[in-house]
């Protein structure tokens, strides 16, 4: 019996851990083919009804605009975004850098950190300072990705009290990749490991042709279903059924998100809010990303389609229910372990009419029309 118990709460465990999961990236400006640096996170999560919404800056705070849960009515938690200055964050929750006995109901606060850094930080160096300042313990154990206008970027492996920093410029090839564990923190430990090797799999060509674009992350990272340990892409030749395991995008992932800098200013010069907001966008698919459409979303009144923000009930976003529904055909089993079965063809089939191949080119033209416009 001691033995039942004690499976069932590392089952619960291990199961949490792989809900509050994700995979992300922070990519130079070098490597992107117009000049300007890049951060993307495929969130995996069990609060499956997401938002996107813009607070304007009040009391001497920043304007910015931000993920949110659906249920997040006050607005408290952001899980990624933007601010009028050109800063950008995001997180990952990490299992292997904890180093204290802060009790569960204490942590799990990173998207307050992320709201606070959004109302008050300009620059990396800004939110480095931020959380050598911040109360302790933070109650937090995340990788925080983060870049700014002037091009610089970071992850910042951070635990209650302390953080380690890696820098964009000094990563090899400008590129920095985290799933679920901190790479300073303890070995093999945490989650998410074959995802990593997926991500820098896929993202290789990308780093020796540098052209890592948006689109590369949110229609092939956040669509592809190469498995890096059995080195095997489960798109096709499979048959109906796939055990949905490892992926970069699965059953618990709830969006695909870029935030697409400026092209860096030199250091010194003015950061100005009117040219910053024209210049970033966020480029957002909400709900299961290889059944998302994709919507660019920018810091200003009016820059993020209603469709996205929660006005309906429950705050829901209108179109994260749409793709919520396209992602019940591609997990159509509801009992036991249903959920761990994806029906392929929903997404890839021999007629060419899977959700994948249907929205890729959408999503392509939504790109090249929307950056014709920022450009000019």
């Amino acid at each position: 019996m001691l033995k039942r118990i004690l499976f069932v709460i590392c089952f619960i465990v291990y199961s949490f851990n792989d809900i509050n999961a994700c995979t992300s990236a922070i990519i130079g400006a070098d490597m992107n083919p117009y000049g300007r640096p890049l951060l993307w996170k495929n969130r995996d999560t069990s609060a499956s009804d997401n938002k996107i919404e813009y607070i304007p800056g009040q009391n001497g705070e920043f304007s910015y605009v931000a993920l949110f849960n659906a249920k997040d009515s006050l607005l408290q938690e952001a899980w990624m975004g933007m601010n009028e200055y050109g800063f950008a964050v995001m997180n990952t929750a990490s299992y292997n850098i904890k180093d204290d006995n802060v009790p569960e109901k204490d942590m799990d606060k990173e998207g307050f950190v992320m709201t606070k850094a959004l109302k008050k930080c300009k620059t990396v160096n800004d939110f480095a300072n931020l959380l050598d300042t911040i109360g302790k313990p933070m109650g937090v154990e995340a990788n925080f990705g983060v870049i700014d206008a002037y091009g610089d970027g970071a992850y910042f492996e951070t635990n209650n009290h302390s953080f380690v920093r890696y820098n964009l410029d000094e990563a090899p090839d400008h590129v920095l990749v985290r799933t679920n564990y901190s790479h300073s923190g303890r070995d093999n430990e945490g989650f998410g490991f074959i995802r990593e090797k997926n991500a820098n799999h896929l993202l290789k060509p990308h780093i020796e042709n540098k052209n890592i674009s948006p689109e590369v992350l949110t229609e092939e990272l956040s669509r592809s279903f190469y498995h890096s340990l059995l080195n095997k892409d489960f798109r096709t030749g499979e048959g109906k059924w796939v055990i949905d395991q490892d992926f970069i995008p699965r059953f618990t992932s709830t969006a695909t998100i870029v935030i697409e800098g400026c092209k860096p200013l030199e250091e010194g010069e003015e950061l100005s809010p009117d040219f910053l907001t024209q210049q970033y966008i966020m480029w957002t698919g909400l709900g299961y990303p290889p059944c998302s459409e994709i919507f660019p979303v920018w810091c200003k009144e009016e820059g993020v389609d209603p469709v996205l923000s929660g006005n309906d009930f429950n705050g829901r976003s209108s179109q994260c229910d749409i793709v919520l529904e396209r992602k019940s055909e591609v997990f159509p089993f509801t009992k036991g372990n249903g959920n761990k079965y994806m029906d392929m063809t929903k997404l890839f089939n021999e007629e060419g009419t899977g959700y994948v191949e249907l929205l890729v080119p959408k999503n392509l033209e939504t790109y090249n029309q929307t950056r014709k416009l920022r450009d000019k």
